[in-house]
């Protein structure tokens, strides 16, 4: 059926609704442009996002509210994928997941809820693989680096072993960035759902939450600093691993068990040392309580452009075969990994759904459905880099100022004992070390 437009952002007129708008209003001109449209509650309000991002004067205006699903069939009715940034999606997001999978409308969000995920995955996958509709959740920071960082460790350990590393270690290296509002009321709105029904947070600590039928082996729960003895370094808990794990496991779990029925991962932090674990951890704990205050953020706010321009994140992946070969990969991003990064991963994972690929419909991870398409525009377009190598590496230590602070690393001397005798240089801070 012919759409109106290739796609809709819909909440544009909130903090992170609006970096999509601009990302696409800026990166998008011309013959590359798609058809697109910005929509909300207020067109009052956005026809001021459409002035202040620099679109033309004629981008179409599409009023649509989560309280009224009329509203939103009809918006779903006029393009190939709906972009929404309207959060929590587990208060605002069951009515727009409903009509996309009715009207075979591809979808795409930021959603790290994994309770209301696996409740949409129940209710609407099988109509959604009737339509057509391809649902796609975690299109952001949350979880595409970690989804396709695994992917692309994996698709180097086939190549060079001939099968896949059944041990993933995710260790994000450094990290500078912001947090908005919105993440905020998702996050108490998680707290709120699993006060009223005690059954949700079996599914909240369930690595395998989000692949109905199968449970694998025992994972790491990663809630506890730990030594690293094959990095060489400390770790702490990683605030957003329950989310992306689970996501991880769901790509492994819909391409069929490509990673083995057995595939154990899990992801950490990297620390300065020892003697930092407390003040870390300490730090941790506090930014995730402030997500609960509330006198903190409210949605529409969030990091200032500054703060986003000069964000980044560098995340490892460690993968281990039972024979003892190694296999790494390295996923980085150059603006700050929740909002300057996330705004042009999503808008990026709209455009693939429009251009790049069909597939066929459901309820998927990014990794399942797009994998290396996606990859591929990500790194032409959306400023992250993917990279895969064998062997072993030397890993330096961290700086820590919090996490959603500055997480940089200083270069840390000695080498793994079996590779003592020969190191490959790699740049400045790191080494590779043939074992």
């Amino acid at each position: 059926m012919k759409r109106d437009f290739d796609l809709i952002v819909y909440g544009a007129t909130g903090y992170t609704g609006r970096l999509i708008a601009e990302y696409l209003a800026t990166s998008y001109r011309g013959d590359d442009a798609p058809s697109w449209a910005i929509a909300g509650r207020s067109t009052d309000k956005l026809q001021k996002v459409r002035a202040d991002i620099g679109a033309p004067d004629d981008l179409p205006l599409v009023k649509a509210d989560a309280a009224e699903p009329a509203s939103l069939r009809s918006m779903c009715e006029r393009a190939a994928v709906i972009i929404t940034a309207v959060g929590p999606y587990q208060l605002h997001g069951p009515e727009l997941v409903a009509a996309c999978a009715a009207m075979g409308t591809a979808y795409v969000d930021l959603c790290g809820e994994p309770a209301w995920m696996r409740r949409m995955i129940d209710a609407h996958h099988e109509e959604a693989k009737r339509t057509g509709a391809r649902i796609v959740f975690s299109c952001g920071f949350d979880s595409i680096p970690f989804d396709l960082g695994v992917l692309t460790l994996q698709e180097k350990a086939r190549e060079k072993f001939g099968r896949p590393a059944r041990r993933v270690k995710a260790r994000l290296r450094n990290v500078k960035g912001g947090m908005s509002g919105g993440t905020a009321a998702s996050a108490q709105a998680t707290l709120a759902a699993a006060a009223r029904d005690p059954a949700l947070i079996r599914l909240l600590t369930d690595p395998f939450a989000l692949t109905p039928g199968f449970t694998g082996p025992s994972q790491p729960s990663g809630l506890i600093p730990q030594y690293d003895p094959s990095m060489n370094v400390w770790l702490v808990p990683f605030p957003m691993a329950p989310i992306n794990t689970k996501n991880v496991h769901r790509t492994n779990f819909l391409l069929g068990h490509p990673y083995g029925t057995d595939f154990v991962y899990d992801e950490m932090m990297v620390a300065p040392g020892f003697g930092e674990i407390a003040r870390v951890s300490t730090e941790t704990f506090a930014t995730m309580v402030s997500l609960f205050r509330t006198g903190g953020l409210k949605p529409g706010a969030g990091p200032t452009r500054e703060e986003r321009e000069k964000g980044f994140y560098d995340i490892l992946f460690l993968g281990e075969l039972p024979d003892g070969g190694r296999v790494e990969a390295v996923v980085t991003g150059d603006r700050d990994p929740g909002y300057g990064s996330t705004s042009k991963i999503i808008a990026e994972s709209a455009l693939c759904l429009v251009r790049d690929m069909q597939g066929e419909g459901g309820t998927w991870t990014p990794g399942a459905l797009m994998g290396p398409a996606l990859r591929k525009r990500l790194k032409e377009r959306a400023g992250l880099t993917f990279s895969a190598r064998c062997g072993n590496a030397l890993q330096p230590r961290a700086e820590y100022r919090g996490y959603f602070g500055n997480h940089r690393q200083k270069e840390q001397g000695g080498c793994h004992e079996r590779c003592k005798a020969k190191t490959l240089r790699l740049g400045p801070r790191r080494r590779r070390h043939d074992c």
